[in-house]
């Protein structure tokens, strides 16, 4: 079984800054790829960055200059850096990732953490 845990999330002013983890843990073999994604009530759910096992990295554009996502392997983690936020970017952000198990591959998702940002 695997869990998938974020942290990080609260209240910021406009332009400020917050950083996101997400850590998996459980039989894992291998993290093939970490996602964040956010969603607000009401809204679709938005994929924000994508992180595969090379460290590639890739972003939607409302959020390319501002948030860098990084991993570390051996912690199981990925951090998602959010700079000069926004209003607009408050939202509840999920952690998901494409991991496989010692029994089979699966996509496994957080219970989220609410960001706030103020204006």
């Amino acid at each position: 079984q695997v869990q998938l845990v974020e942290s990080g999330g609260g209240f910021v002013q406009a332009g400020g800054s917050l950083k996101l983890s997400c850590t998996a843990s459980g039989s894992i073999v291998r993290i093939n790829f970490m996602n964040w994604y956010r969603q607000a009530p009401g809204k679709q759910r938005e994929l924000v960055a994508t992180i595969v096992s090379s460290g590639s990295t890739n972003y939607a554009d409302s959020v390319k200059g501002r948030f860098n996502c990084s991993r570390d392997n051996a912690k199981n983690t990925v951090y998602l850096q959010m700079n000069s936020l926004k209003p607009e970017d408050t939202d509840v952000y999920y952690c998901n990732a494409g991991i496989q198990t010692t029994n089979k591959p699966g996509s496994y998702w957080g219970p989220g953490t609410q960001v706030t940002v103020s204006s």
